[in-house]
């Protein structure tokens, strides 16, 4: 009876979007009240509370302090944790050190490669810095509703400069895939038959058969596929610095074995043989106000790896110097991973939060 009285007053909540907004308000200075060390308020407490507000094919709307709209499906942290943002008009979407290292390579960049692209928390940031030089993103998602939501955000924000592509990034263009579980947890795997899934491309073959002879920014974050787009992008990769495309790349325990140490992996060996340097990308797996903070870069061979299965983002350049500017900090020996909840020695900024 209790449990049926609770989720009546919740959807009662939900059914007024003042009262709604009002409640996540208060979830939200709830968290900011409770000392809890090891407690993961937001995943335990107040997250489930708000995913209640919400149905998984509801479009919710939200804008950005500097005026980029997103609409966008509530099936994933992201979502959630875009509608808990601190700011309720915050600078990002997701993943907020991720956000600003895009945008900042992107100011040197003009065709740009992301497979992941979903509804376009990143793709939007990234064609808005390269539209005025005529920079086109090339926005592979699989996943059609998504990739709806993607040309949707494109529109809102009068973008003409994403190309979403509907095909999976692979080491070949004549393999389908499947995708295999539910939205943004979604992994690749190779389909059974001819019939089922999605064709893939390299994105050597892609741009060749775009008439792209020149590509400055890979992205991807397609769950455990990310060798796979990388070798599909070899003779890009091979460029010397000033011509290679800068790379950002999603690794995760799930997909990677990292047992012999972070740099011996065969998608980390793949960038450094052929002349890059690796980092991993110290951030919040959310959307968390770090306004101010210096991106924090760890090298891959000095990167604290400890924990239960966990993924974090990298970023991989021939011009490492980039990285010596007040914006960027390289620290060592830390977890790639922000976690309030968590021994802030090796899990929060350095500076602090």
């Amino acid at each position: 009876m209790a449990d049926h009285k609770a989720l009546a007053a919740l959807a009662r909540i939900a059914s007024n979007d003042e009262w709604r907004r009002s409640f996540i308000r208060q979830l939200i200075a709830f968290e900011a009240a409770i000392d809890a060390p090891g407690v993961d308020l937001r995943e335990e407490i107040t997250g489930p509370l708000v995913d209640a507000l919400f149905d998984d094919d509801q479009v919710v709307r939200k804008t950005l302090a500097n005026g980029v709209a997103f609409e966008f499906l509530y099936r994933s942290k992201i979502a959630r944790d875009f509608v808990m943002s601190i700011p309720e008009a915050p600078d990002h979407a997701w993943e907020p050190q991720t956000s600003r290292l895009l945008v900042k390579l992107a100011a040197r960049a003009k065709q740009v490669v992301i497979g992941g692209a979903y509804f376009g928390d990143h793709a939007i940031l990234i064609a808005r810095e390269i539209a005025a030089r005529g920079g086109v993103v090339h926005a592979f998602e699989p996943n059609h509703e998504q990739r709806a939501m993607l040309q949707r955000n494109a529109d809102l924000n009068g973008l003409t400069n994403i190309r979403p592509r509907p095909e999976g990034l692979w080491s070949d263009s004549n393999t389908r895939l499947k995708l295999v579980g539910y939205d943004s947890f979604a992994s690749a795997e190779v389909a059974e038959t001819a019939a089922e899934g999605f064709r893939t491309v390299t994105v050597a073959d892609y741009l060749a058969e775009a008439g792209v002879e020149r590509l400055d920014l890979m992205v991807v974050d397609i769950e455990g596929a990310e060798l796979g787009a990388l070798q599909g992008a070899e003779p890009f990769l091979r460029r010397p610095a000033g011509e290679a495309p800068d790379v950002v790349f999603e690794v995760h325990r799930s997909y990677v074995d990292w047992s012999s140490g972070l740099e011996n992996t065969a998608v980390v060996r793949l960038l450094t043989d052929r002349g890059y340097t690796v980092f991993a990308l110290r951030d919040f797996n959310s959307n968390y106000d770090l306004s101010g903070k210096p991106i924090e870069l760890i090298p891959a061979e000095a990167v604290y790896l400890e924990g239960p299965p966990h993924g974090f983002n990298m970023v991989a350049v021939k011009e490492p110097a980039m990285f010596q500017a007040p914006d960027y900090a390289i620290v060592r020996g830390v977890s790639p991973k922000y976690l309030r909840h968590k021994d802030p020695r090796l899990h929060h900024p350095l500076g602090g939060l």
